[in-house]
C-alpha cells in the first residue's frame, strides 16, 4: 500500500541544505495500522508531509497503491490525494458553520457527489464512529473526542487507500485517547482500512501493530517491532 525507498529530503537555508530525512525505506502493507513514533525534531512531521504529497522529496521515491506520487504534477497529485488519501488531524480541522454531517460530507463535494448519496454515506459513517445522533450539531456543541470522531468519519468518506493521523489524539485526556485508538483498532481490524499513526506518544504507539521509530531524520535500526492491541 505504501513504498517508501531511500527517501531523503533537505531544507535550504540560504545556501546552506539543512539534511532532516537520510535514506528512509520501509513499506506498510493494506490493512496494516503502523505507529510512525518520534519525538520533536525528528522529522516524523516532514515525512508525513512526503508521504502524504504535501512535498517532493529531495531524493527516493513514494509509492500508495502502487502509484509514484513524487513523480506526479502538481494538479494530478491534488486529485490522487482527494481519492487516495485520508487525513486526520490533531485539532480536528473541523468547520465551524458546517454541521457534523456536512463537515463529514464535504471532501464529496469536491468530487461533485450527488446530494442524497452524500448524506447517505456521512450518516453511516457517523453511525460507525458512534456518533449517528450528532449529525445535526455543529462541532462547537461536541466534546474533543466527539470532534475527532468526526474527524475521523471525514477522513473515510472517500473510501482511501490509506489514512494519515497526525498526532490523533494530542488534544485529548487519557481517556478519551484509550477511546479514539479503541475505534481506529476497530476500523482496522473489521474495516482493514490502513493506518498510519504520526505520534510522539510510546502508549499511542504501543497499541499499534508495528513501530516505526524516527530519531533525528534516521529509522532506527531494528526498530520495527510488534505492537499490543486491545
Amino acid at each position: 500500500m505504501l513504498a517508501i525507498e531511500r527517501l531523503s529530503h533537505s531544507f535550504r537555508t540560504g545556501q546552506e541544505d539543512t539534511p532532516v530525512l537520510h535514506e528512509l525505506s520501509f513499506r506498510v502493507e493494506q490493512g496494516e495500522m503502523v505507529a510512525l513514533l518520534g519525538s520533536s525534531g525528528s522529522g516524523k512531521s516532514t515525512l508525513l508531509n512526503l508521504m502524504a504529497g504535501l512535498m517532493k522529496p529531495t531524493r527516493g521515491s513514494i509509492s500508495i497503491a502502487g502509484q509514484a506520487i513524487e513523480k506526479m504534477s502538481e494538479n494530478r497529485l491534488a486529485e490522487f490525494r482527494r481519492t487516495h488519501i485520508g487525513f486526520i488531524f490533531q485539532s480536528y480541522e473541523l468547520i465551524a458553520h458546517l454541521t457534523v454531517r456536512e463537515n463529514v460530507e464535504l471532501p464529496l463535494v469536491f468530487q461533485s457527489v450527488a446530494a442524497s448519496e452524500r448524506k447517505q454515506r456521512a450518516m453511516a459513517l457517523l453511525q460507525q464512529v458512534g456518533i449517528g445522533d450528532k449529525s445535526d450539531l455543529f462541532p462547537s456543541q461536541l466534546s474533543g473526542g466527539q470532534q475527532q470522531r468526526v474527524s475521523i468519519a471525514r477522513s473515510l468518506i472517500t473510501k482511501p487507500a490509506i489514512v494519515f493521523a497526525d498526532e490523533p489524539t494530542g488534544n485529548l485526556d487519557t481517556k478519551t485517547e484509550g477511546e479514539i485508538i479503541d475505534l481506529l483498532i476497530d476500523l482496522n481490524e473489521n474495516s482493514g482500512i490502513t493506518f498510519v499513526i504520526v505520534t510522539h506518544e510510546h502508549e499511542v504507539a504501543r497499541r499499534t501493530r508495528r513501530i516505526l521509530q524516527l530519531r533525528d531524520g534516521y529509522l532506527l535500526e531494528g526498530n520495527e517491532q510488534d505492537g499490543e492491541t486491545g
